[in-house]
């Protein structure tokens, strides 16, 4: 990886080559990621009923926190505006909704000072979205809901673009994931006991990249980038949106970012849906990146809450 683009005036699929070949691109905030950061806004506050979320930590019990955000995410996720809201910026940003295809847009939050570091509020390690069997198509869209600072913020570790690291990718199922691990994220509050796909060699983390950006900026970055949650010590909680998109011709083409080191079974291909319908990818785009002795679990993740 050697640049950073701020606000390129190059087109979506200049955008996506990019992005391929290990570049890291930022947008800044615009009407409507701006709608959106406000959407989601509205309903963290409202979940915490008059505690500042940015520091509700320091006033109640972790437990108590988990059962504020546990249902505060899948709600985030089905309501019907935030549904909206996301199609307007993915439109917005130059995606043609018809060859775009969008996963669920996820609410993080990530507190201060170790108080819940799993389940919910899990930190990331160092990883590729790739590990967790996430297309090397796949592009993930980040935007801070409130300020942050290089202290809270994620970081991107270049230096393995193109050097493999030993890592538990082999071992992970994505469907098998989708009937445990994921419905079993509430229940992690001490400790994350889930087995995830992790590096399983000492990883040099420097130099590493952390970009702050305003709140409803984007950080667009590929799925095969190495990155991690940095330890966040501000005292202060931050919450982010992320989502994920792939474009249909890139993978009816093969055009992909490369993979240097990833090993997983089947593919998260199947949970994301056209921007203009709603309608799923056919069996037969995925049929490539998929195996079907793979399937022994939930090909698809249903939140239930």
């Amino acid at each position: 990886m050697n640049t950073i683009y701020f606000d390129p005036g190059f087109d979506e699929s200049v955008r996506r080559e990019r992005l391929y070949d290990g570049q890291l691109i930022v947008l800044g905030p615009r009407p409507s990621t701006l709608a959106l950061v406000e959407h989601a806004r509205e309903m963290i506050e409202a979940a915490f009923d008059g505690v500042d979320p940015l520091t509700a930590q320091f006033e109640m019990p972790v437990e108590r926190y988990v059962e504020i955000c546990a249902p505060l995410k899948p709600a985030f996720i089905h309501n019907d505006q935030t549904k909206e809201l996301l199609r307007a910026v993915v439109e917005d940003v130059g995606c043609d909704l018809d060859e775009t295809y969008i996963d669920v847009p996820r609410l993080r939050m990530v507190t201060s000072d170790g108080y819940l570091t799993s389940g919910v509020g899990y930190a990331h390690h160092p990883h590729r979205d790739t590990w967790y069997s996430a297309p090397f198509q796949q592009f993930n869209w980040w935007l801070p809901i409130y300020e942050i600072e290089s202290s809270s913020s994620m970081a991107f570790h270049p230096r393995y673009w193109e050097e493999p690291v030993k890592n538990g990718s082999s071992e992970f199922n994505y469907y098998e994931w989708n009937s445990v691990g994921r419905k079993d994220a509430a229940k992690q509050i001490k400790a994350d006991t889930r087995k995830q796909p992790k590096p399983e060699e000492e990883m040099e983390l420097d130099p590493q990249v952390r970009l702050i950006s305003q709140p409803g900026g984007i950080v667009i970055f590929s799925a095969a980038h190495m990155h991690s949650t940095v330890p966040n010590t501000t005292g202060h909680a931050r919450y982010s949106i992320d989502f994920r998109t792939v474009n249909r011709a890139d993978l009816e083409a093969g055009r992909s970012a490369p993979n240097v080191d990833t090993a997983c079974k089947g593919t998260s291909l199947r949970d994301f849906v056209q921007g203009s319908t709603g309608e799923r990818l056919s069996e037969d785009v995925i049929a490539p990146y998929d195996d079907a002795d793979a399937h022994v679990g939930e090909l698809v993740f249903e939140p239930t809450s």
